[in-house]
């Protein structure tokens, strides 16, 4: 009998971006892919932090390069991705948040969150997509989400909409794309300790109703995303397309 073999997870001879790179779950995307093979491009606003990202994934052997850019400024981005080839892996985890109650919401935290968490991220699959395409190279782009993408959440009726219209736009451009064998999912996590967080965490309330959900009686660690994210990028998950990965540890399990 010969025994089936486990796809690779490996990303050797692979081109990944990856949005939001200078820290949190960002940061543990570029790592994760770095050491999975794949050469690594990080893109984020803050120049500095890319630039020690992308030192310290050198000392460990990877490859990556840092590029500065406002992924919300859909030209600088557009100029980014043509001067560089098609990337086999795109992971975007560029996001924002400006939680409180609805009717307190006003215009400029609408447009702030919508115009990162929705409008970038629909662009950017466009455009990364449309580059796979041309050059005939199936790909993997893999956004990260949110639990919020399933759920609501107190004072989050915004972000809940961004995440919500994020994964709905993931199925219909995993319906778009597939011929091409282009794959496009989410990760959608639960709290993570990140700087993005790191508010509501502060908050004992936010922190007692956050331990109170999460079935596995923790909460998320970067760590926690990086395996998901490899999944997504290799061989392993070559049928998997148009869907959610919850990394929730059971918060949307009831």
């Amino acid at each position: 009998m010969t025994l089936p073999a486990t796809p690779s997870f490996r990303l050797d001879g692979k081109r990944a971006l990856v949005t939001g790179a200078s820290s949190g779950i960002g940061l543990g995307a570029a790592a994760a892919l770095a050491g999975a093979g794949a050469s690594v491009c990080l893109l984020a606003r803050r120049a500095g932090s890319l630039e020690a990202v992308a030192a310290d994934i050198a000392a460990a052997g990877g490859s990556a390069e840092a590029v500065a850019c406002d992924m919300a400024d859909l030209d600088a981005l557009s100029a980014v991705l043509a001067a560089r080839p098609a990337f086999d892996v795109v992971v975007n985890a560029a996001g924002t948040a400006r939680h409180g109650p609805a009717l307190e919401t006003r215009p400029a935290d609408y447009d702030a969150v919508m115009g990162l968490n929705l409008r970038a991220a629909y662009f950017l699959s466009v455009e990364t997509a449309r580059a796979m395409i041309d050059a005939g190279r199936p790909g993997s782009i893999i956004h990260i989400s949110s639990q919020m993408g399933q759920v609501g959440g107190v004072d989050r009726a915004v972000y809940c909409a961004s995440k919500h219209g994020l994964e709905g736009m993931i199925k219909a451009m995993a319906i778009e794309w597939g011929p091409h064998r282009i794959r496009i999912n989410a990760i959608s996590p639960t709290f993570i300790r990140t700087p993005l967080t790191q508010a509501t965490f502060d908050n004992p309330e936010r922190r007692a109703w956050i331990e109170q959900k999460i079935k596995l009686g923790r909460t998320g660690e970067v760590e926690d995303i990086m395996g998901a994210v490899v999944y997504l990028a290799s061989d392993a998950s070559a049928l998997v397309t148009g869907g959610a990965l919850l990394v929730d540890g059971g918060w949307t399990a009831d």
